[in-house]
């Protein structure tokens, strides 16, 4: 089987977008003849990587859209580096229509950037396409909206005006219509595609770690303090909600605990006033950014993750944390809902911000209290993790579903 991917961004040991597209590449390759296409930046790690722990399978084929920009475009802005992602997806049409013909692919899936409202051309090539994991189909609810600074309610309204708008681009349509199957990696997202005309939907989430990150998180110890630690990992966005769990830890006026939060961002300055103003200037404290190796070991300090994202594709963090043996506490939106189970974590209805406030207090003593219930949702966290959450795993269901659209032609 010759699969064709896009990945716009694929980078080993890199995190984010570039991570995924390189894992869903590497474990793809164990089962099928890949052929890459993405961008020249990425070439030095990749072939680095591949002089290291050689994969006769893969293979790569790089080409920029500006070989003559000296500049990436993403960091000349967001919007920018939009206009340059969506040009580069037209050019790679012309330069894969050329590959196809000489090499006769079987299959094409699109892997990165993960985003349901900017099309993939691969599907003008006749070819079964496979669209995604793909998200950003999810929105913080509306009763949230009063909360967030002023800069925040722009964004929101931004964000919404702007997926509406991309929604009508005839080749986003186009995609969604033409394509085998389509990847959602939220029932949010999955709503969206459907509405522009997807035939084949799944909801596949995009998180995954690889057996690297597994055994290492799995190798962190969990904390003998009788001192109850709650940790958030992630930047300090409107829409990340830690003004909801700081106001639900102060609630739940536990005895011998702390909250710690790792990562900045825009909303650190609020975030500092509310902590004063509540006066837990002793028990909750801000670490900043860290490095990968100081965040494991916060996370190894502490017992219970909170992540309380208001909207979110993925949240890596969820899963990083169930792989550590810890439970999780998040609101049921977004990728959270979809990695985190009742044997995991306890995930909380998003009515309102009052509600999610108790809910998460609630949340919180059951589990500072419940040592044992704490034991047993992370044993069944890496259980789910190891089954579910693994690339090898995923790289599997990948081809699995490659056969299915192949066989059924």
């Amino acid at each position: 089987m010759k699969v064709l991917l896009s990945a716009h961004a694929c980078e080993p040991n890199c995190g984010s977008e570039e991570d995924l597209g390189w894992q869903a590449a590497q474990e793809i390759a164990k089962y099928a003849k890949v052929w890459v296409i993405t961008r020249p930046k990425h070439r030095d790690a990749i072939e680095m990587e591949l002089l290291r722990n050689p994969i006769p399978s893969l293979h790569f084929i790089y080409f920029e859209a500006f070989p003559f920009t000296l500049i990436d475009p993403w960091c000349l802005g967001h919007l920018t580096g939009q206009l340059h992602y969506y040009l580069w997806q037209v050019h790679a049409y012309f330069v894969v229509r050329k590959f196809h013909h000489q090499l006769h692919f079987d299959i094409a899936q699109h892997i990165t950037y993960a985003k349901y409202w900017s099309p993939s051309f691969l599907a003008l090539l006749p070819l079964p396409l496979v669209w995604g994991p793909v998200g950003g189909g999810e929105a913080a609810p509306k009763a949230f909206w009063r909360d967030f600074s002023l800069r925040g309610k722009i964004y929101e309204l931004l964000r919404e005006t702007a997926q509406r708008i991309c929604e009508l681009d005839p080749f986003t349509r186009l995609t969604a219509q033409r394509s085998r199957l389509v990847l959602a990696t939220t029932q949010d997202t999955a709503q969206r595609v459907i509405g522009m005309g997807a035939s084949n939907v799944k909801v596949f989430t995009s998180v995954g770690l690889s057996g690297k990150d597994i055994e290492q998180l799995a190798n962190l110890e969990l904390p003998t303090s009788n001192k109850v630690r709650f940790i958030s990992i992630g930047r300090f966005l409107h829409w990340k909600g830690y003004h909801l769990s700081i106001r639900a830890f102060h609630q739940a006026k536990l005895t011998d605990a702390e909250y710690w939060l790792v990562g900045d961002g825009a909303e650190r300055i609020r975030l500092e006033r509310l902590i004063k103003e509540l006066d837990l200037e002793q028990t909750v404290k801000l670490w900043g950014t860290l490095s990968r190796d100081k965040t494991l070991n916060r996370l190894g300090e502490c017992h219970i993750l909170v992540h309380p994202s208001l909207h979110e594709s993925g949240g890596w963090v969820c899963a990083e944390g169930m792989a550590a043996g810890r439970p999780i506490i998040c609101l049921d939106l977004g990728g959270p809902a979809i990695q985190v189970t009742q044997e995991t974590g306890i995930k909380i209805p998003a009515q309102n911000p009052a509600q999610v406030i108790q809910d998460l207090t609630n949340a919180m003593t059951q589990l500072a209290h419940g040592a044992e219930l704490r034991t047993r949702m992370g044993i069944a966290g890496r259980k789910r993790v190891r089954e579910q959450l693994s690339w090898e795993s995923k790289g599997y269901l990948f081809t699995k579903n490659y056969e299915e659209i192949i066989n059924a032609k």
